[in-house]
C-alpha cells in the first residue's frame, strides 16, 4: 500500500492515540488483543462510555492482551509495552513531558473523555511521532483532532465506513483529512504493526 509506505518512511513514532464511541468496544477488543507483547509504541485510548459505565472494559481487555492495560491516574507517564486507558468521566490530555494530564472541564462533542483533547494534545507533544486512530462511532468527535495530528506530520488512520458499526465517526474523520489511511477493522492490528516496525536499512537512508 502506497500510503503505508509513505507514511513509515523516515520516521519513529512515540505514541499511538485511538479513539472509539459507539461500537468501540468491539473495534478495540478486535485490534488491540491482536498486537504482539513486542508492540514497541506505546498506545493511548479514549472510548466514550456512559456515565457510571466503570471500568469493566478496561479490565476485560487487560486479560485479552499480551501487552500491559492501565487506566491513567493523573501525572502518570506514558510507558512502552503498555495500553493506557482513559478513565471514565475524565478528559485525558498529554503533556510535553509525555505524561497524563486529567480533567473534569465541560464535556466537548457531549462527551468527557474527549478524543479530540487527546489527540490535539498529542499533536502538540508528538509532532510527527504520532499515529491517531479513529474508529467507529456516533458522533464527530475526534475529526478536529485527528486533522491536528495530520497538521503536525503524524499519521491519520481511519476504519473504513463498511467495517464500523457506526460510519459517522469514522465519516467525519475523513471528510476532516482526507489523505487519511483508511483500514478495514480486522486489518487494523497489522496495519500498526507495519507503521511500526523497525525499518529496512536501505530505507532508513533513502
Amino acid at each position: 500500500m502506497e500510503g503505508l509506505s509513505q507514511a513509515r518512511l523516515n520516521r519513529s513514532f512515540g505514541a499511538v492515540v485511538i479513539g472509539a464511541s459507539a461500537g468501540g468496544i468491539a473495534a478495540i477488543t478486535t485490534i488491540l488483543p491482536a498486537l504482539p507483547a513486542t508492540f514497541p509504541v506505546p498506545i493511548v485510548v479514549v472510548l466514550h462510555q456512559h456515565p457510571g459505565g466503570g471500568t469493566g472494559w478496561t479490565d476485560y481487555l487487560g486479560r485479552q492482551t499480551a501487552l500491559a492495560v492501565v487506566e491513567v491516574e493523573d501525572k502518570m507517564p506514558l510507558a512502552a509495552g503498555t495500553i493506557h486507558c482513559a478513565p471514565p468521566g475524565y478528559h485525558l490530555l498529554m503533556e510535553q513531558d509525555g505524561s497524563f494530564a486529567l480533567s473534569v472541564d465541560e464535556k466537548v462533542h457531549y462527551a468527557r473523555p474527549s478524543i479530540d483533547l487527546l489527540f490535539s494534545s498529542a499533536a502538540d507533544a508528538f509532532g510527527p511521532a504520532l499515529i491517531g486512530v479513529i474508529l467507529t462511532g456516533a458522533n464527530d468527535d475526534g475529526a478536529e483532532g485527528l486533522a491536528e495530528i495530520a497538521a503536525h506530520g503524524g499519521v491519520a488512520v481511519v476504519q473504513s465506513l463498511q467495517s464500523a458499526a457506526w460510519p459517522a465517526m469514522p465519516a467525519a474523520a475523513l471528510q476532516a483529512v482526507p489523505p487519511a489511511l483508511v483500514v478495514d477493522l480486522e486489518a487494523m492490528a497489522t496495519t500498526l504493526i507495519a507503521l511500526t516496525s523497525p525499518l529496512p536499512k536501505d530505507l532508513t537512508h533513502a
